[in-house]
């Protein structure tokens, strides 16, 4: 068993490498996501870290390629767990210059690291060790004994789901949805009350909010909605029609971060969600940034306008306003509609 293990190593690393790499090289969300992670911080540049990130998948693709064309040259394998052995160091760095950024490692998830990355990164350094030691063809190996060449890669392919970034989007959530669907919603039951409830306390809110809020809250809000090139002002979210009910703040932020509006400004982003507050039908969400390299850089606060209402079950591409303002003075640094 131990040598079918081994001479399957090559498949199942490509089955590894291959899709991190194609997702860090043609995926959308290296961009986003680069300005977030560890790399940025050690480059000090997040386009440097988007550009390394997408070498990097280049590189992962050919290697996965070389361990399905050549499993038993060894120079694939051993080149893998040197990629490995290179992920945990980083990781190591990673965890104690920047404990709350993420990785990049899959360029699909902005969660701080998790002991699921070091797994991940140990999985291919022992993996590309085992695939350098293959000794006969991974087709070969399965021809031979297939149904327990089938078992290891099934169970290969659970244990690597298991260490996925991230599990609660990619396989629980989906889960829960369709038990919702299925069984309904517990609390339908309840939802005229506590729309009634909500209402009443909204306004409540709304009025003490009015009363004790700083100065700084109005024109802050402004600067987060100018009107757009033509002079058009701001469209007006469901929520203020009173069509929808406000969705989570997390909603908002998973719908806000995959939006073309974020991507335009995420290289000034420097922090997660630092406050929000709902204006109008509108939820604002606050965020720190630099604005500017070298001498010229200047610490900013980056503010999105989003649809309270919207969330990725209701749209694609939200209507989001976007600003940024100096953090000292408050002046407007730049906006986009």
């Amino acid at each position: 068993m131990s040598a079918l293990a081994r001479d399957l190593a090559p498949l199942v690393l490509a089955g590894v490498l291959g899709p991190a790499g194609a997702g860090k090289l043609f995926g959308r969300g290296t961009a986003r996501q680069a300005p977030r992670t560890a790399l940025a911080r050690l480059l000090r540049d997040g386009g440097r870290a988007a550009l390394v990130l997408r070498v990097l998948g280049a590189v992962e693709l050919l290697l996965a390629a070389a361990l399905l064309a050549r499993p038993t040259t060894p120079l694939p394998g051993a080149a893998a767990a040197l990629l490995g052995a290179g992920f945990l160091g980083y990781l190591g760095y990673a965890r104690t210059a920047a404990p709350g950024s993420s990785c990049g490692c899959t360029a699909r998830q902005e969660a701080p690291l998790t002991w699921r990355a070091f797994a991940r990164a140990a999985a291919v350094l022992a993996g590309g060790a085992a695939a350098a030691l293959a000794r006969q063809p991974w087709w070969t190996a399965a021809a031979r004994h297939p149904a327990a060449a089938a078992c290891l890669v099934l169970a290969a392919a659970v244990a690597l789901t298991a260490l996925s970034a991230d599990p609660e989007r990619r396989w629980r959530m989906p889960l829960r949805r369709l038990r919702l669907r299925i069984a309904g919603h517990p609390l339908a039951a309840t939802a005229t009350a506590t729309a009634t409830a909500t209402a009443t306390a909204t306004a409540t809110a709304t009025a003490t909010a009015t009363a004790v809020a700083p100065a700084t809250t109005p024109a802050t809000t402004l600067a987060a909605m100018p009107p757009d090139a033509a002079g058009a002002p701001p469209p007006v979210p469901l929520t203020a029609a009173g069509a929808r009910t406000a969705v989570p703040v997390a909603a908002t932020v998973e719908l806000l971060e995959r939006s073309r509006a974020w991507q335009s400004v995420s290289r000034v982003v420097r922090s997660a969600l630092m406050d929000h507050w709902d204006d109008g039908g509108w939820r604002i969400l606050q965020f720190a940034g630099v604005y500017g390299g070298g001498t010229a850089a200047r610490p900013v606060l980056v503010l999105f306008a989003v649809d309270a209402a919207a969330s990725l079950d209701t749209v694609r591409e939200p209507a989001v306003r976007v600003s940024v303002i100096d953090a000292d003075s408050g002046a407007p640094v730049m906006a986009t509609a």
